[in-house]
């Protein structure tokens, strides 16, 4: 079975905290008419610093959807390949290794696709697949580790490279004045984060199951309105309700499985905010601690899109792993209401044959 290894994450340079956001907030919108809601909401998500690409004075203007495209590129190139080669390194793979590479971002456009410029760049076989996917939001890093199970599924001696780079802060829209557009503005940071699905070998989740499920009649909850000036963020109020209806569906994917999603030893969870984590607690039956590595994320990074299961797996990583064969699940959310969800359990090279 395919095994996800430990990923590398990187967030940039420049930090805004939650009181500069405030402050931010009060002094360019002074005469919004709820300000004080969108204060307490921004006060609410317990993001208490975020990373940005840029220094804070130039993520505040607006110099057009072209220039602000062009940073996108530039700064991933300069970006990605140190997080791929350590995320490489970790797998104790070369890029020679990797059969195919899953690129995931919904923050700019490139076309060909930085796995193109990934391959060229850091000497990735020629024959290496790419498989780029921009529309899945927040839910694509869920989707990446889906997708690169499947691929290892078909091709057992495989092993597939997930990129996952966002660079939320560039969506920056200073015209986009409705509440959710203001909460937003105090929730999303700048991250990139890279990892290994290998075939066979390596320490991390040995993936077993995976499944993917839509909320009918949910696409414009969350969605790009995109216009001269880029993509303008929509999200709609009912969206920190979904935990609800999205809870059965992964009761029914560990049902499938044999296990019971109220008794897994470890989960990885997209940390949309935090009533995404304190529903999800209560419809799972599972404890807050349970989701304490996506809570990390959230405080100290904000919702950083795709690459926050990869984050949240770091962290459980960091802290010495899981029991050989504990058992997990993995879930990224957003738009469609689409949830991307994973089972498997963790496995330690060292104990492969037990």
């Amino acid at each position: 079975m395919a095994t996800l290894c430990r990923p590398a994450v990187s967030v940039p340079e420049y930090v805004i905290t939650m009181e500069e956001t405030l402050e931010l907030a009060r002094s360019r919108h002074a005469d919004h008419p709820q300000l004080p809601l969108a204060l307490r909401l921004i006060e609410n998500t317990g993001v208490r610093t975020r990373h940005i690409v840029q220094p804070i004075e130039e993520t505040l203007k607006h110099p057009g959807f072209e220039d602000r495209n062009r940073v996108y590129g530039n700064e991933a190139k300069a970006r990605v390949p140190a997080v791929v080669q350590r995320a490489l390194d970790d797998a104790e793979l070369l890029t020679t290794d990797i059969d195919v590479i899953i690129y995931v971002s919904c923050t700019g456009f490139m076309m060909p696709s930085l796995t193109a410029w990934l391959i060229n760049a850091m000497d990735f076989s020629s024959d290496t697949r790419q498989i780029p996917i921009a529309q899945l939001g927040c839910a694509a890093g869920g989707a990446a580790v889906n997708r690169a199970h499947d691929f290892c599924s078909a091709y057992p001696e495989a092993n597939a490279l997930i990129v996952a780079c966002e660079f939320c802060s560039l969506c920056y829209q200073p015209t986009d004045l409705g509440v959710g557009s203001l909460l937003c503005n105090g929730l999303f940071g700048d991250g990139i984060a890279a990892a290994v699905v290998r075939g066979k070998g390596g320490t991390g989740i040995k993936l077993e199951r995976n499944a993917s499920y839509l909320i009918p009649k949910t696409e414009d909850w969350i969605m790009y309105d995109v216009r001269a000036t880029g993509f303008h963020f929509l999200l709609d109020k009912r969206v920190p309700a979904t935990m609800e209806p999205l809870a059965p569906a992964l009761h029914n994917l560990a049902r499938q499985h044999g296990w019971n999603a109220s008794d897994l030893d470890f989960y990885i969870i997209h940390a949309g905010g935090p009533r995404i984590l304190d529903d999800l607690s209560k419809f799972l039956e599972v404890p807050p601690e349970a989701f304490r590595f996506s809570r990390a994320t959230l405080t100290e990074y904000g919702n950083i899109a795709s690459a926050v299961v990869l984050d949240a797996l770091r962290r459980l990583f960091d802290e010495g792993g899981a029991e050989h064969a504990a058992r997990g699940m993995l879930a990224g959310f957003g738009p469609g209401i689409t949830a991307e969800m994973s089972l498997g359990r963790w496995s330690n090279a060292t104990n492969e044959s037990t």
